[in-house]
């Protein structure tokens, strides 16, 4: 597994696979890996030859700078677990490389899926976001990369941004994985203590919640969010960002929920930020205990 910390050492290395004729499927995470990202990587092994995953932990995309120092960084277990998965790369640039001094050019998306849910809750996030991954794909050139549905505004806008820009890479969604008891895997799930995981666990019940009355008929959106906003904020240290549903595509708030729609939410369990989401009507969540 070759291990690339410069900018021109990656693409060398993607432009020599790809003059031999060989798909690249790149995979852009933050570290900390968990079984989540290591289905991101054999979706990506199923669509190329060659799998690139990078490792860096984006300044530009955290508004509060606690929550950047908070992140945990675990490089060498990673490294680990991806030799292990038959990763051909990693990218593991510096913040020097990828935002030199004077650094000033930033891509934006606008519209519907930037004014509501995590790009009002964290201001600046999904610009950060779309900057570092349109520089990751003209860097490593990949002919596809993998993102997960749990980030599912985050998937629209990377989409949108790279219909938008033309960027000649095919973006592949897989589904979110849930650990045992329900809970979405996260890298900050590292920092829940057994306490605050059992606080969490309201998070995939109460949209569960929601979906069960969805399903027996309730369409008021706010009638279905107040499920989920009552199952929440009955437990303490469980402070609730936002509870949302929104339509696809389109990603308006509509006044009635229907099978085209999701409840999305965002939770601090004792400061730790979780987010998760439902497709109503979809499959259902099982949920150990909540």
């Amino acid at each position: 597994m070759d291990q690339l910390t410069s900018i021109a050492s990656q693409r060398a290395w993607s432009r020599a696979r790809r003059a031999a004729g060989e798909r690249i499927s790149f995979v852009p995470t933050m570290g900390a890996l968990h079984e989540g990202h290591l289905s991101l990587v054999r979706r990506a092994r199923q669509d190329a030859k060659r799998v690139v995953v990078s490792i860096y932990v984006n300044p530009t995309q955290f508004d509060n700078p606690e929550d950047l120092s908070a992140y945990p960084v675990t490089l060498a277990a990673d490294l680990a677990l991806l030799e292990k998965e038959g990763v051909d790369a990693v990218f593991l640039p510096t913040t020097s490389e990828m935002y030199p001094n004077g650094y000033c050019t930033f891509v934006e998306v606008v519209g519907p899926l930037t004014d509501k849910m995590c790009a009002i809750a964290r201001p600046g996030h999904f610009r950060g976001v779309a900057t570092v991954v349109t520089k990751l794909f003209t860097i490593v050139e990949p002919d596809s990369a993998v993102f997960g549905q749990k980030d599912l505004q985050q998937v629209l806008i990377i989409s949108r941004m790279t219909g938008d820009l033309a960027l000649p890479v095919e973006v592949l969604v897989s589904p979110t994985l849930r650990d045992p008891d329900g809970l979405a895997m996260s890298s900050r799930n590292r920092r829940l203590n057994p306490e605050m995981r059992a606080k969490a666990l309201s998070l995939p019940f109460g949209l569960e919640q929601a979906n069960r009355a969805f399903k027996q008929g309730e369409r008021t959106a706010v009638k279905l969010e107040e499920l989920l906003y009552n199952e929440l904020l009955v437990h303490p240290g469980v402070d609730v960002d936002y509870a949302t549903i929104v339509e696809l595509p389109g990603f308006n708030e509509p006044e009635f929920a229907n099978d085209q729609c999701i409840l999305a939410a965002a939770v601090f369990v004792d400061g730790v930020r979780l987010i998760d989401h439902i497709h109503l009507g979809g499959q259902s969540l099982t949920v150990a205990q909540a």
